[in-house]
């Protein structure tokens, strides 16, 4: 492993342009990390519309939004302690595994022509539940394949990797539908899992080398250490805004955006079949992720602080009030690449400053905690935004969620700059 680098004079630490990138033992992780990306975004693709075709059920669709971020929501902290527990490889394994399991059997039913909306349900939530058995494992394996000063460009990048995962999914999902057709296209994409499980019996990283801890003698397993993690780590307020941030817009843009595009896009002009309108829009945003996350990497300009958190997240949420109001189609797609180049900002940010900020024999449960609000309260997301959708309709209630965002992330903001005052 690598020396730890030197902070600058003031405190925070020196960026390193593509130091992750660079880094022999973070870079394989990288690439195969948007791999995985990619082919779970291809599973939905494929998945998403051969239950539509079959069932044209509403409640189904909803059902899909929820059984993928439900599962974060309710284990995040168990995953968490497990990540601390035991060896972060075979947990990712056991992820991966799981993937690969999940699509295997939606070919399985795709080709005896046995789908039922039960069986449907059940390989939905596994796969939900293979997400969140990742996400606490991998940001530990990040922790320790780089030192401190290059653990901001880790985070990064593996979020900017697999943004890219996520933009060329749909391409890749919608490729293999057409040339191999669902069952063809649902059994080559278990092989995209693959390279990941391979790395993994590679590498020499465990998830705990770094910080010295010996696998297995961590404390029991429980579903109640959410309470107490967060009653250990209240004290630490920098901490608490990154969780309030991120939960925050999760809960009010959150996958609004996404299930909200065609609202928008017949706005703008798109045609009864949605035509390239629609498409650009939905590209648009995962561009701005993309190019986002490279910027940041080349310029070195963004450092894992609160104002930068706060700024970047406020940027999404201002950018996407723009989107909302605007008429103009030119001005809405800057906004959507604006908005992403904000989020990918904000979330390598909060999940660095978790990071650096966690304690040592606990940064797997606070992660957890820090995941069960980043991405469970995506659950809630999609109910807030029907509820008040109804009323005002849908473009609006976009446009009112992000600047309630905004205002949100300047009082967690304040919240936590009073705190250090104080102190």
């Amino acid at each position: 492993m690598r020396d730890s680098k030197q902070a600058a004079p003031d405190g925070e630490l020196v960026p390193r342009r593509f130091a992750a990138l660079r880094n022999r033992d973070s870079r394989p992780y990288l690439f195969t990390s948007g791999l995985s990306m990619m082919a779970d975004n291809t599973e939905h693709v494929i998945t998403y519309w051969v239950l539509w075709q079959t069932f044209h059920s509403p409640a189904l669709v909803g059902f899909q939004i929820i059984s993928h971020w439900l599962p974060f929501l309710l284990l995040s902290v168990w995953t968490g302690t497990l990540a601390e527990k035991y060896d972060c490889r075979r947990l990712i394994q056991a992820a991966q595994g799981l993937f690969m399991l999940v699509s295997a059997l939606w070919g399985v039913l795709f080709l005896t022509d046995s789908l039922t909306v039960w069986a449907a349900c059940i390989l939905l939530v596994l796969h939900g539940t293979a997400g969140s058995l990742w996400g606490p494992a991998e940001q530990l394996m990040l922790h320790d394949f780089v030192d401190r000063t290059e653990l901001p460009s880790a985070v990064r990048l593996n979020a900017t990797f697999q943004s890219l995962g996520i933009l060329f999914g749909p391409v890749v999902g919608s490729a293999l539908l057409l040339g191999l057709g669902a069952t063809g296209g649902i059994f080559v994409n278990v092989l995209l899992y693959v390279p990941m499980m391979v790395l993994m019996f590679r590498t020499r990283f465990t998830g705990h080398l770094r910080d010295g801890n010996s696998i297995g003698e961590k404390a029991r397993i429980r579903l109640r250490d959410t309470v107490s993690v967060l009653r250990r780590i209240r004290s630490n307020r920098l901490i608490i805004a990154m969780i309030i941030i991120s939960g925050l817009t999760a809960l009010t843009v959150g996958n609004a955006l996404q299930s909200s595009m065609p609202a928008f896009a017949a706005r703008l002009g798109a045609g009864s079949d949605g035509d390239l309108t629609y498409g650009v829009l939905l590209f648009a945003m995962g561009l701005g992720g993309v190019l986002g996350g490279f910027l940041l990497e080349a310029t070195g300009v963004i450092r894992p602080t609160l104002r930068s958190a706060v700024l970047s997240t406020v940027l999404f949420g201002a950018a996407i009030v723009v989107f909302a109001l605007t008429d103009d189609y030119a001005i809405a797609v800057a906004s959507l690449v604006l908005a992403g180049c904000g989020e990918i900002a904000s979330l390598s940010i909060t999940q660095s400053v978790v990071q650096l900020e966690a304690p040592a024999g606990e940064r797997g449960r606070t992660l957890g905690v820090y995941g069960m609000f980043a991405s469970g309260l995506r659950t809630g997301g999609g109910i807030t935004m029907g509820a008040l959708g109804a009323f005002v309709g849908v473009t609006s209630a976009v446009g009112v969620f992000a600047a309630v965002l905004v205002v949100g992330v300047l009082g967690a903001w304040w919240y936590a700059a009073t705190s250090r005052r104080t102190a």
